[in-house]
């Protein structure tokens, strides 16, 4: 789930980079780097935040027009310098810059294949199993679409990809869709990215998206499109929709915040409870909250103020560390809950750890009663395309019941929005949503998670039997 833009402007990149990571910040707060291209590559990259690793001096030093960023949430691959993206590679004279968003489930496969071939690898990711097939093809064939389609067939998982090759930006998006990435025009320029607010932050104009299985190359002179691959159907990650998109973000047709409100009606309508008050776990919650409050007529009220400078806890990279940092990013506001009925509404519970605490502390600040309303159906499964669900041990609601993780997190009542209304709010139809964490069905095969697993098929390269590539 990490976040990737690429910018082509006629009055240089570095900063509107900048801003444009800035605003997509909340999709990986590991670290941070930028690729730009001006006769030469000039690169900037380390842990932190954006404005930690990046100042004044250094943006004006990353020359160039064209330009790709990435900030990064870790799925595949350690916590070290070496992992960093974007990756940069130097190919018969011409550079490679690529930025990569999702995750690959046949990595170890690819990365063995070539390996046999005598291919080093520097990184431990999945990123650099992709940047390697492509740098592999441009070799032979010099074709940019001819590598991308060897890619995808090869690769299978999430990916939604910007890829530089010397002053020519690029993007693609695997032929599901599973992760976010559109398009927009600025004033003097194009922008590539996975969120549309990383656009509004430069006052561009959204597009489109870009196409599941599409290739799109992007100069100063404007956009050329070749659509790679197709599928018969789509599996965007309902977790974007629900959790990890910013609320105003619009990702493939629909506004994050209004499905998250309509998710929210669902739930007053759902399990209606005689509470004092509504208040939402911020800022997640906060687009639910409100549209459970119209709907029930319950008053909003903030019960928890968030510490605007406390990153996400959910991205963080174990689980002692998003428990310590719960009660310093949210504050009870004590004068508001004292006495009351709350409603506490979030927009999932995964591992149930974050969701007790929370109850905990909305009850130690004198709540006398705390419902929580989830925003999501109950995760029961792992995901392997780029959220951290790794295992289902860690999930509360595998093999357990609503009361029994009602209990565990110590609420007086607990309601998941049903799956097919949470479908139904968000617009899209469930067959074109991937919601395996919800039900254990993945849109891809999955070693050790389906009973007809072709691998072997997949690392020798053939096409996935739902796609046909042109």
């Amino acid at each position: 789930m990490c976040g990737i833009v690429g910018i082509v402007d006629a009055g240089g990149v570095s900063f509107p980079l900048y801003y444009a990571l800035y605003a997509l910040q909340h999709r990986g707060q590991e670290s941070a780097g930028m690729s730009t291209f001006d006769h030469r590559p000039y690169v900037h990259k380390g842990k932190g935040l954006v404005a930690e690793v990046f100042d004044e001096q250094i943006l004006q030093e990353l020359s160039g027009n064209v330009g790709i960023g990435h900030v990064r949430y870790p799925t595949t691959g350690a916590n070290l310098p070496e992992n960093i993206q974007p990756f940069n590679f130097v190919c018969r004279d011409h550079t490679l810059s690529l930025a990569h968003n999702g995750n690959l489930v046949n990595t170890d496969a690819l990365r063995s294949a070539y390996e046999q071939d005598g291919q080093i690898f520097c990184t431990s990711t999945d990123s650099e199993v992709i940047a390697t097939i492509l740098a592999h093809e441009l070799r032979d064939s010099g074709s940019v679409e001819d590598a991308v389609g060897v890619a995808m067939r090869k690769l299978r998982g999430s990916y939604s990809v910007v890829l530089m090759l010397d002053e020519t930006l690029y993007a693609f998006r695997d032929p599901l869709g599973i992760k976010p990435l559109c398009i927009g025009r600025t004033e003097t320029g194009y922008i590539v990215a996975s969120e549309s607010v990383a656009i509004d932050a430069l006052n561009g104009t959204l597009l489109r998206d870009v196409r599941p299985g599409e290739l799109i190359t992007v100069t100063e002179n404007g956009i050329r499109s070749v659509q790679i691959a197709t599928s018969d159907r789509r599996a965007h990650c309902m977790f974007e929709y629900v959790y990890f998109a910013r609320a105003d973000s619009v990702i493939d047709g629909t506004l994050v915040y209004d499905a998250r409100r309509k998710i929210g009606e669902v739930l007053a309508r759902g399990a209606p409870v005689d509470a004092d008050m509504v208040a939402p776990v911020p800022d997640s919650g906060t687009a639910y909250a409100i549209g459970y409050s119209t709907a029930s007529g319950t008053p909003y009220l903030e019960g928890l103020m968030k510490n605007r400078y406390m990153g996400r806890t959910f991205i963080m990279p174990n689980q002692r560390k998003r428990e310590n940092a719960v009660r310093i990013k949210l504050n009870p506001i004590k004068k508001h809950l004292e006495n009351k009925s709350v409603v506490l509404i979030d927009d999932s519970v995964v591992r149930g750890t974050t969701s007790r605490r929370l109850i905990d502390i909305v009850r130690d600040a004198g709540a006398k009663e705390v419902h929580l309303r989830v925003g999501s159906p109950p995760i029961i499964a792992p995901c392997y395309l780029g959220v951290d669900f790794p295992t289902r041990t860690e999930l509360i609601a595998n093999e357990r019941n609503t009361d029994e993780v009602r209990d565990l997190i110590h609420a007086d009542s607990l309601y998941h929005v049903p799956l097919d209304r949470m479908v139904e709010a968000i617009g899209i139809d469930i067959g074109n949503l991937c919601t395996a964490c919800l039900t254990g069905k993945y849109p891809v095969e999955v070693c050790g998670e389906c009973c007809d697993c072709r691998c072997i098929e997949f690392m020798k390269g053939s096409v996935q039997t739902h796609l046909d590539l042109d």
